[in-house]
């Protein structure tokens, strides 16, 4: 999942390629544009972020800058380790890396119908595509890597990145909205089907066809999200005020979580944790919502004794019944586990729960160009305290924050002392998480984590430059 500062100055011009008709193949071309530093604006041009995205195990952090792109560790709390940069290709609005591999893939604002894929680790170009339309997002797993246009989404094989699949017609999609699962065994992608109504498309990227279509929404979507495995979907509408969360590709609704009723917002992202425990939303307001998935079983009481209370408790909840729709479904949806307290808003902004140094954390990278950190406190939830933040536009990797800042005056809370070296427990005291703390530094990735067929980054023979193809 990303956030991409989108302006008027690229829209659907500035491509120096001639665009290919409606619907025709991308064009495969190799040799990356080269351009100097004076092409992006001069020495005084921003380097504030333009886009940001976690990879697919959050081992990682990608930010594009109007000079380029960086590529950070996520495996400190204390330190953000910058694992590699590029100042040779501006204005990068785009930038995907494939788990902790040396693979990423860049489009940026001079070229918006071209995709570059890099070895990062040995800075040579793998290949390039163009489109017939400005690329709007780029997804990716170990079998598949998948570029949305407005009215078409292209499915590559992520080997040898040959074409697969042209998903034609679909409904104008103005913001790229798609999910790909990071679990190859389904490689499950999710998109609009309708451009008015909330209507969620699930297509196997594998077996290359439609497997279902979920009735989610009311209104458009906004969000879009798998879980680790594949098997859950989360989905937000341009209201934003209502989560959902079906089990894929089925499409039965299992959850249903209330973000707030008193303002509509917009729905930046939304990422589960590794275990499917809990699911994480962010917005252009100052509040992150963090919602437990608990089973029915989980959240009953256990049967008490007859009381006055629960007598009355047990007639509201049976009153329900005889509401309309609209109002008995709000009363039954659960409200936020946790919370995060922005001290901004009105900023695009990314969120991901992980683990760091064997402790739940929420990360939050927003368009004010800073990584903000936060402990999670699994057991009781409750507001999330803020126990770092690393800046991401500039040389320096941190800045000095206050303990004020950090922690509110009054006593510690669990999510503020659990930062203590001494204080950390062992990942079996921790339920609901394990920790995957993943490969750095742009190794090649575990060949028993990968496809069929396994691609090794490291090696010269895998992913050559591809020569020109004349159409």
């Amino acid at each position: 999942s990303g956030w991409v500062i989108r302006g008027a100055e690229w829209g659907r011009t500035g491509c120096s390629e001639s665009p290919l008709r409606a619907g025709a193949e991308p064009r495969l071309g190799c040799g990356a544009p080269t351009m100097s530093h004076s092409d992006a604006g001069g020495e005084g041009a921003s380097i504030a972020p333009l886009c940001a995205s976690f990879n697919q195990d959050c081992t990682s952090l990608a930010v594009g800058t109007n000079s380029g792109y960086k590529l950070f560790s996520l495996s400190s709390v204390d330190r953000l380790e910058e694992i590699y940069k590029c100042t040779d290709t501006p204005d990068v609005y785009i930038v995907e890396r494939l788990f902790s591999s040396s693979l990423v893939v860049i489009v940026s604002l001079s070229t918006p119908q071209r995709m570059n894929v890099y070895h990062f680790k040995k800075g040579t170009e793998i290949c390039n595509y163009s489109y017939s339309n400005t690329i709007l997002t780029v997804r990716l797993n170990r079998q598949r890597l998948i570029v949305c246009l407005e009215e078409a989404i292209y499915i590559h094989n992520i080997k040898d990145l040959k074409l697969l699949k042209t998903i034609q017609d679909i409904p104008p999609n103005r913001t790229g909205l798609c999910a790909l699962s990071i679990n190859h065994s389904n490689s499950y992608l999710a998109y609009p089907g309708n451009a008015t109504i909330g209507e969620i498309v699930i297509y196997d990227a594998n077996n290359l066809h439609s497997v279902s279509v979920i009735p989610a929404h009311d209104g458009p979507l906004a969000a879009l999200t798998f879980n680790f495995a594949g098997s859950k979907l989360a989905s937000a509408s341009e209201k934003g005020t209502v989560i959902r969360v079906f089990s894929a590709p089925e499409g039965q609704k299992l959850y249903e979580f209330r973000r707030g009723m008193k303002r509509y917002v917009n729905i930046g992202s939304l990422a589960f944790s590794r275990d499917s425990q809990f699911l994480s939303a962010s917005s252009n307001t100052e509040t992150v919502h963090i919602f437990k998935l608990e089973q029915p079983s989980q959240s009953k009481p256990q049967e008490e004794s007859p009381t006055w209370s629960g007598y009355m408790g047990k007639m509201f909840m049976a009153a329900t019944n005889y509401l309309p729709t609209q109002v008995s479904g709000i009363i039954n949806q659960d409200r936020a586990f946790a919370t995060v307290r922005l001290n901004f808003s009105g900023q695009r902004s990314i969120c991901m729960l992980t683990m760091i140094q064997k402790l739940p954390r929420l990360l939050v990278a927003a368009s004010d160009g800073f990584l903000y950190i936060y402990n999670l406190d699994p057991h009781d939830g409750g507001e999330c305290v803020l126990i770092n933040r690393h800046r991401l536009h500039s040389e320096d990797d941190n800045i000095d924050i206050a303990k004020s800042d950090l922690t509110p005056s009054s006593s510690l809370t669990y999510a503020a002392t659990v930062a203590k070296t001494s204080s950390v427990p062992s990942s079996s005291t921790t339920p609901g998480y394990s920790e995957d703390g993943g490969i750095l530094h742009g190794e090649i990735i575990p060949e028993h984590e990968l496809a069929a067929g396994p691609l090794h980054l490291d090696d010269e023979t895998e992913f050559p430059p591809v020569s020109i193809q004349n159409n």
